[in-house]
């Protein structure tokens, strides 16, 4: 899965670098079958991932460390909201999918707008034409699932 070009209006923050290469990783273990351990060690190989400062590859590793730990957990809370089953998804939307929902699981430091910005970012960047829509469609959805309490405030 190769990175597009970044259009020169400035660098991306690093949380979204550190979500791109977990993005990258995920892939690998969903497509090429590969284990944790494999995919930690392709974060490292993940352009730009060595120059992240030490708080951003930590948490990605804790992304990705999550994202594969509890990928059945998530896809069990993603399925009802899938309009096909989870296998028949893009490989790249399952993926991003499954990070949305383990970081808006288990990271109630982000506020589900910046999960559902980021995933609607990694989409236009590596998925399909419309699969941001997708991707924000389902991951709206399951919001008031994971974070109930942020979701009823934001519809105020």
């Amino acid at each position: 899965m190769n990175q597009p070009a970044r259009p020169a209006n400035g660098p991306k923050p690093a949380r979204r670098r550190a979500r791109e290469a977990v993005l990258q990783a995920l892939y690998g273990w969903q497509i090429g079958g590969q284990d944790l351990a494999a995919c930690e060690t392709a974060l490292h190989d993940i352009e730009g991932f060595n120059q992240l400062r030490d708080a951003e590859q930590k948490f990605a590793i804790g992304l990705l460390r999550g994202c594969i730990a509890h990928h059945e957990t998530h896809r069990e809370q993603l399925t009802p909201l899938l309009d096909r089953p989870f296998a028949e998804l893009s490989p790249v939307e399952g993926c991003i999918l499954l990070l949305g929902a383990h970081e808006m699981a288990q990271s109630p430091e982000t506020p589900v707008r910046v999960v559902l910005n980021e995933a609607i970012e990694l989409a236009k960047t590596f998925g399909g034409t419309d699969g941001h829509k997708f991707v924000n469609g389902v991951l709206d959805r399951l919001a008031p699932v994971l974070r109930p309490l942020e979701s009823s405030r934001s519809s105020r």
